[in-house]
């Protein structure tokens, strides 16, 4: 039977518990909010760099893709195109051991655009794809894409052009499918879907 001061022992014991139990608590509560609020904005380079390949190729003419000068989007009659919407990825960059974006020179990574025309969808939309070089060194960055040529095929290409560590990826790697849910959700707002 529990006597008065066998019950004050152990309430006094339940109290160090609780007390414990929510120091813990908050020490985990601190270190989440630490680490959301750290990941609001790109918080490495990779996610950096990811962030400027798809503003580059969506401020890009479609024809451009391949060349180092970009020229606003506009037609023959003076409108403005339909927008590009971008997925990018990125197999690597050099030098490799920077860390910040103003000194990343040179960007191996995978590309797939899509042009928006109104109200037109993802699976009938025009698409420019494929692995790329970004020349990040000059402004605007300068885009690169893998093209087969009359004397060379696509692999043949891909491999002269990427360095043996990226060759492997951009021969297999694309999109993750977090990069294209996002990017399937952009084009069909920008088309109008």
């Amino acid at each position: 039977m529990f006597t008065r001061d066998s019950f004050a022992g152990w309430y006094r014991n339940r109290f160090v518990w609780v007390a414990v139990i929510l120091l813990a608590v908050s020490a985990t509560a601190v270190v989440l909010v630490n680490s959301a609020g750290s990941e609001a904005g790109p918080a490495d380079v990779k996610s950096q760099i990811m962030a400027r390949m798809r503003t580059v190729l969506e401020q890009a003419d479609p024809a451009q893709h391949q060349h180092q000068h970009h020229a606003t989007q506009v037609n023959s009659e003076g409108d403005k195109q339909p927008p590009i919407v971008c997925g990018v990825h990125v197999y690597g960059f050099e030098p490799t051991d920077v860390t910040a974006l103003a000194d990343v020179d040179r960007v191996y990574g995978f590309h797939l655009c899509g042009i928006a025309a109104p109200d037109t969808p993802w699976d009938w939309a025009v698409k420019l794809v494929g692995p790329l070089i970004m020349d990040m060194s000059i402004d605007p960055p300068g885009i690169q894409v893998v093209e087969a040529t009359e004397d060379t095929r696509f692999i043949d290409r891909l491999r002269e052009m990427f360095p043996d560590p990226y060759e492997a990826q951009a021969e297999k790697e694309a999109l993750s499918e977090s990069e294209m849910a996002d990017l399937r959700r952009r084009y069909d707002a920008a088309a109008g879907l």
